[in-house]
């Protein structure tokens, strides 16, 4: 069917973006610490990332839930919509609990987690099929407003004082508060529900005018079309079975519990008297201007804008060498990046390239999915790589919270995370997207 009589896929990638940008809400999560931590709220710097890591737990959980339902029982477009419904209730309703941790942690961390993971692997599963070229740079710009979006959410709530402006949470107060999180439930929600109505698959046997499938170029006999159909694509059942699922698993693993570390934590970071900026001789409100910036700019944007690059990157030299490159990377980064509070200017370089880095996850991943266990399927099989976001998302911001409530010094959660990062690199020579069906 010729391109020009179906819709501008480019449209699918727009619509993406505004889904992602509300569903990037999660990584806006520092913005809020500071007043839950405070006296009104009284939580612990534990409880404010167990909130966090709840979210990040059900949205994993739920990306198979969401996959499951846009591939079998509901459209793309209707599983999108319910998880933008799911998000926003949630955070209306977290902003209608007060001081309640066990209402919040439900209400934004449970039901706001779980409409992101329902929403979040529409645009991923629909991109793909509609750039089967492009695997890679559309899986990057599909999610790449989940990155930015956090610039977005943090600058709003909370910007540093040096821009001159007010931002939504004027006072740490709890009626403040709150009325900043049921704000952003309405938020959410309308951009989620605007995003979703072209959130549609293209036409059956649909391909972009003069590309050709590379398997297209195998012996035309019957028996070898059978036989590259059988190779290409695999059911959930049967990826569960093969080795490669779980080398992309723990890798992913990896590449979130870092990531997810620093974002839940480089205010309390940079804030710290012992590790932070107030250790080399800056002042409090110094380090929280600078911590705002780091949070709020260099890194959520980085963020978005590795998703967009290392997407490229992989496309041109392959997924294995893009993730050998990007775990070894984010392994220095995660090493060095106690020491940056010495210089704003190097606090800001460090928190960025960890955002490039972790941004890089969620353009390789969803593309190595395809690449390995087809591209029919990778809305449902995504789901169940992306549970490892949840695993990384419970483990890495916990740890740096309990440190921080231990006493303990950041090389406590930092120095682990490293580590773990050149194994995950480690790893990635055994990755094999080459992969023959086992039905």
């Amino acid at each position: 069917m010729a391109e020009d009589k179906v819709m501008n896929r480019w449209m699918v990638v727009v619509g993406a973006i505004m889904i992602q940008v509300a569903l990037g809400a999660i990584y806006a999560w520092s913005a809020f610490t500071g007043a839950l931590q405070g006296p009104d709220y009284g939580f612990t710097k534990t409880q404010t990332q167990a909130i966090f890591s709840a979210g990040l737990a059900s949205f994993a959980v739920c990306t198979i839930i969401g996959g499951r339902l846009q591939q079998k029982k509901l459209t793309p477009k209707t599983t999108a919509i319910a998880g933008g419904v799911l998000l926003g209730i949630g955070y209306i309703l977290g902003g209608m609990v007060g001081d309640n941790y066990i209402a919040k942690l439900l209400f934004i961390g449970v039901i706001g987690g779980a409409g992101i993971g329902l929403a979040y692997v529409v645009p991923i599963g629909v991109g793909i099929k509609w750039f089967p070229d492009k695997k890679g740079l559309v899986s990057g710009l599909a999610v790449a407003g989940f990155g930015f979006g956090a610039f977005i959410w943090i600058l709003a709530a909370n910007p540093p004082s040096v821009l001159g402006f007010n931002g939504l949470i004027t006072d740490l107060t709890i009626e403040t508060v709150d009325k900043v999180f049921m704000i952003y439930g309405i938020a959410f929600l309308a951009l989620v529900v605007m995003g979703s109505m072209v959130m549609v698959n293209p036409p059956e046997g649909w391909k972009p005018e003069g590309w050709v499938d590379p398997s297209e170029d195998e012996p035309k006999t019957k028996k070898g079309k059978k036989q590259e159909k059988k190779k290409l694509e695999f059911s959930p059942k049967e990826m569960l079975r093969n080795p490669q699922f779980y080398i992309l698993w723990t890798m992913f693993i990896v590449g979130a519990l870092a990531g997810l570390m620093v974002i839940g934590n480089i205010k309390n970071f940079a804030v710290n008297p012992t590790d932070g900026f107030e250790s080399h001789g800056f002042s409090a409100t110094q380090a929280a201007d600078y911590a705002v910036i780091g949070a709020a700019v260099c890194l959520p944007i980085l963020n978005g804008a590795g998703r967009i690059v290392w997407g490229q990157v992989s496309d041109k030299i392959g997924r294995k060498k893009a993730f050998l490159s990007m775990f070894a990377f984010q392994g220095v980064m995660m090493a060095v990046f106690f020491y940056s509070t010495s210089s704003p200017l190097f606090f800001y370089a460090i928190a960025a390239m960890i955002g490039f880095n972790f941004g890089g996850n969620f353009a390789l991943f969803p593309a190595a999915t395809a690449d390995t266990f087809g591209a029919k399927s990778v809305g449902s099989n995504y789901g169940y790589v992306f549970t490892a976001y949840g695993v990384g998302g419970i483990a890495g911001p916990i740890m740096a919270g309990w440190v921080q409530d231990a006493g303990l010094s950041f090389t406590y959660a930092f120095y682990p995370a490293a580590v773990m990062c050149f194994v995950a690199a480690i790893l990635a020579f055994f990755y094999n997207p080459k992969q023959k069906s086992t039905e």
